[in-house]
């Protein structure tokens, strides 16, 4: 048997891709391949989204800053693939957009440059100081008004560096759906890159959009599927300790997931119990349920019981979340939505008829929100704070000063959602009367 390359598996992975969405019985990869990926994002993540370099460490230190009411915004990552070298000089590509991008005349796709170390990998202060975490993660799922039996799976630090970690806590069933990369490209370009552009909270996607360079067959196609609606989701703690999540219906959305990371200081600056919670009734944490999902695999998802139906407006976090994180609670909210797909040359009307397209494109959309709950301003309500029902009505609950400092705590909850959270200043999330 012919030995394959990556490149070549890959590629001809892409080529099954073709096969099982047109339905052709033979074919061949096309020449290039492009990827869109269009996010609405709100919350503290639109404040990340306006950060560059800032990552989950600024986007925590702003939510303990309390500046959280950010408006809604947009990202766009683009990427393309090419098996051809490029023709006549150093690779160029570039995206021409309607003008209702607001990005000027087109973006340009940058390809990465080649570099050669010699002095070996450069270690971060992050690295260098790094001290594996004495505490525990408590893992919950599910969404109920309390946990079922067998919650929360336990995971000991100290028994991870021993090498014992609880068997089939992670799966493979929701992949990372993604058909371009360096390393299978014979040419990549990407977008955004350091040419200081960005879209704007304001910018469409409608319209012709045509994407043409020297190592790139030319691409033509309209989009007809603009950035999706901001999510604005609003807790409510219930009298059992439970929480009630709730958010506006997105028309759009093929289902939703939400997911929690929270903890409880041990003292003295020292980090006690992480807490992981996810909406997921299969205990599904990972893979791509923070990525762009294809509507086939949502609905495949939902059937699974894995992401929330796309009718679902409500969610309720179980009241041993809260019990166990009593001062932090960062929760996400994802949407995931529509996709367009395009090739070139289009299908043959006769399956039997050879078919070897050129190109093809593909943008696939999602709305998330990141929101601290328990913090005023921090869950997308106009009112600005949590309510707790007391009885037929709903009051207000009142902020206290917080105290600053969690010490190692931030930074171990940025390490397990993998982010730097660093020196994040800290506030607890309770004010010590349940809100």
């Amino acid at each position: 048997m012919t030995k394959m390359t990556v490149r070549q598996i890959a590629l001809a992975g892409v080529a099954s891709v073709v096969i099982a969405e047109f339905g052709m019985a033979q074919t061949a990869a096309p020449i290039a391949r492009y990827e869109m990926r269009a996010e609405t994002s709100a919350g503290m993540m639109a404040g990340m989204a306006g950060m560059k370099g800032g990552g989950m460490g600024s986007a925590l230190g702003m939510a303990f800053g309390g500046r959280g009411n950010n408006g809604p915004q947009h990202t766009l990552s683009l990427e393309l693939g090419s098996s051809r070298a490029p023709d006549g000089g150093p690779p160029k590509a570039d995206h021409f957009m309607p003008a209702g991008a607001k990005l000027g005349a087109s973006v340009a796709l940058k390809s990465p440059v080649k570099t050669t170390i010699t002095d070996g990998p450069v270690e971060s202060p992050e690295q260098r100081n790094f001290q594996r975490p004495k505490g525990r993660i408590l893992i919950f799922w599910g969404c109920g008004e309390h946990a079922p039996a067998g919650q929360p799976i336990v995971i000991d630090f100290s028994k991870i560096a021993a090498g014992q970690m609880p068997p089939g806590l992670w799966t493979s069933a929701v992949p990372m759906e993604r058909s371009v990369s360096p390393g299978n490209s014979r040419t990549y370009g990407s977008w955004p890159n350091d040419d200081g552009k960005s879209v704007k909270s304001d910018s469409s996607l409608l319209g012709a959009h045509r994407v043409a360079g020297n190592y790139t067959p030319e691409m033509n196609f309209t989009l007809t599927h603009d950035f999706m609606g901001a999510l604005r989701p609003t807790s409510f703690a219930q009298p059992s300790g439970a929480t009630l999540l709730r958010w506006n219906p997105l028309p759009d959305a093929t289902g939703y997931h939400a997911s929690l990371f929270g903890g409880k200081s041990a003292g003295g600056g020292q980090m006690g119990d992480i807490v992981w919670w996810s909406s997921s009734a299969t205990r599904e944490f990972g893979g791509g349920l923070s990525d762009w999902l294809s509507p086939r695999t949502v609905a495949r998802l939902v059937a699974a019981h894995t992401v929330l139906a796309p009718a679902t407006t409500t969610c309720m976090i179980p009241a041993e979340v809260k019990a166990a994180a009593p001062q932090f609670e960062l929760a996400t909210l994802y949407a995931y939505g529509p996709e367009e797909d395009f090739v070139y040359p289009p299908r043959p009307a006769n399956p039997k008829t050879p078919w070897k397209p050129e190109w093809t494109a593909q943008i696939r959309h999602r709305s998330m929100n990141g929101f601290l709950l328990g913090m005023p301003g921090m869950d997308g309500q106009e009112n600005g704070g949590t309510s707790r029902n007391q009885g037929d009505h709903q009051q207000q609950c009142q902020p206290k000063p917080k105290k600053r400092g969690f010490g190692g705590f931030g930074g171990l909850i940025g390490g397990a959602i993998g982010g730097a959270v660093g020196g994040a200043a800290g506030g607890s999330g309770s004010n010590g009367d349940g809100c």
